[in-house]
Order: structure tokens, then C-alpha cells, then sequence
């Protein structure tokens, strides 16, 4: 079984698309940083803006094991991009964390 790692967040109605951008950024660092997720496992991307009510953006990402994932939330870059560059915006967060065959 594989596990798998679902955030959405809602930003702040003052988050700026350049502090949106820098995060978008540094999440496409994090397969490499963390050294954690499967190659093939990382994906995010904003709401397409189609359906009223959505939140604003979504991260998915795949890993092989549950201690995979584990050593990602903890990895002290990870921590920093949360720190730094997410909760300066974020308004709300939900997430999910779940095994599924892969």
C-alpha cells in the first residue's frame, strides 16, 4: 500500500500573487529537498475557478510508506515553507491522509 497526503488551503483576501507565486515555488522544491516523495507523487495547483465555494488551492502527494510521509511533515525545509511562506496567508487549511493500492 502506498499513502497519500491531500491539503487544501484558502488563502487570505490580502495574500498577494507574488507571495503566492513564492509558494508555489517552493513547493515545487520539496520532492527534491525532502527527498521523501515518490518521484512520480507531487502535484499542486489553483482551483480552476469553475464551481462556486471551492477552496484555493491544492497539494497532493504520494509516498511509498506512512514513515515516508512522516519524514516529510518533519523535514526541517518543510517546516520553513510552512512557516515562511504558508501561514503568512493561509486562512484555512483542511487535509487528509490515507493508503491506497499503488
Amino acid at each position: 500500500m502506498a499513502f497519500r497526503h491531500v491539503v487544501l488551503l484558502r488563502f487570505t483576501e490580502d495574500a498577494t500573487d507574488e507571495q503566492r507565486q513564492t509558494l508555489v515555488r517552493g513547493l515545487d522544491s520539496m520532492p527534491e529537498v525532502t527527498g521523501a516523495v515518490r518521484a512520480d507523487g507531487f502535484r499542486h495547483g489553483p482551483d480552476a475557478g469553475i464551481s462556486p465555494g471551492n477552496w484555493d488551492y491544492v497539494v497532493v502527494a504520494d509516498f511509498a510508506t506512512e514513515d515516508e510521509y512522516l519524514a516529510y511533515r518533519e523535514h526541517p525545509d518543510h517546516q520553513a515553507l510552512i512557516r515562511d511562506l504558508l501561514k503568512p496567508i493561509l486562512a484555512d487549511r483542511a487535509a487528509i491522509q490515507y493508503e491506497y493500492p499503488g
